[in-house]
């Protein structure tokens, strides 16, 4: 049996006849069988569903694009349904620049649109790419499409997307715990929330890193259609992580890391960094040590500002 087939046929066993789901370790679950679409129960941060036809979800994608950032989400929402539809709720498509680009670790995809052909979206998803910076097309893009969404989230270093776009000055976001100072640095009208899963401001949402984008796509179904079906998604394919239901779940991420002698921190992005093959400055009789050239560069331009962040 397809891995479809199998999926129409839980749904028709579980949400279909309203029967309770039983999970070891947890309450059962009743899925209501009045839950239909257009009449999910309305709450203050939930977002209207269409009455017919699935929600077109773009995702944005670029050279060195990190694969979880996009694989995550997108599996969450080809696996969302809700009684009443034998279909998908969502859509997912690719639009790039151009018609191939390579994902890190040298995984090619072709996306379905350029930014030129690609159909309006009701929920943008950009993820994040492993090096080099995204490029004017996909800002624009970004720039232009979002204001006619429901909802344009990022996740890890796609925050940094938005933010070149100008969509995230003077709200909340966070990013890749990595990224919470660099974030902050060259963009200092943002508030760079430290130790959230996620944070929500308006029609943008910013994941922070990596498979936390699985846990803001949970809570986009959640948002469009109920708890109870976010959590058959989530029992559907066994993802066990609650950072979806508690934003607050990143608090490890809070607190900055101590760099010591043995074992430097770059003070940009705080990683480890080797100091036999670091790059180096010295500050006030201090020796900093860096992961890469742009953050020492970054750091020499304003280094008291850095240090007040640590």
């Amino acid at each position: 049996m397809k891995r479809r087939e199998l999926l129409k046929g839980s749904w028709t066993l579980g949400v279909g006849a309203g029967i309770l789901i039983t999970r070891p370790g947890r309450p059962s679950v009743r899925i209501a069988d009045e839950i239909r679409l257009g009449d999910v129960t309305a709450r203050p941060e939930s977002l209207p569903p269409p009455v017919q036809g699935p929600i077109p979800v773009a995702f944005t994608l670029a050279d060195e694009v990190t694969l979880i950032d996009f694989c995550g989400p997108w599996d969450i929402f080809q696996n969302a349904r809700l009684k009443g539809r034998p279909e998908p709720l969502f859509h997912p498509y690719t639009v790039a620049a151009t018609s191939s680009i390579t994902a890190n670790g040298g995984l090619r995809i072709a996306p379905s649109y350029t930014f030129d052909s690609a159909p309006q979206p009701k929920v943008i998803v950009v993820p994040g790419q492993a090096c080099g910076e995204p490029s004017e097309a996909l800002i624009d893009w970004v720039r232009r499409t979002s204001p006619h969404t429901d909802l344009t989230m990022s996740v890890c270093l796609g925050a940094f997307v938005l933010a070149r776009a100008g969509l995230l000055d003077g709200k909340s976001a966070t990013t890749h715990h990595n990224a919470y100072t660099d974030l902050s640095m060259q963009y200092p009208t943002i508030r760079v929330k430290r130790g959230l899963r996620f944070v929500e401001a308006g029609n943008l949402a910013t994941a922070a890193g990596q498979y936390s984008g699985i846990d803001l796509a949970l809570r986009v179904v959640e948002r469009y259609f109920g708890r109870d079906v976010a959590q058959e998604v989530a029992y559907f394919t066994e993802y066990q992580g609650l950072g979806w239901i508690d934003m607050d779940s990143n608090q490890v991420y809070r607190k900055h890391p101590v760099a010591s002698s043995a074992y430097p921190l770059c003070p940009v992005c705080e990683m480890e960094v080797d100091p036999g093959g670091a790059y180096t400055s010295i500050y006030r009789g201090r020796r900093f040590y860096f992961c890469r050239p742009s953050h020492q560069v970054a750091f020499e331009r304003a280094p008291d500002q850095y240090l007040a962040m640590l």
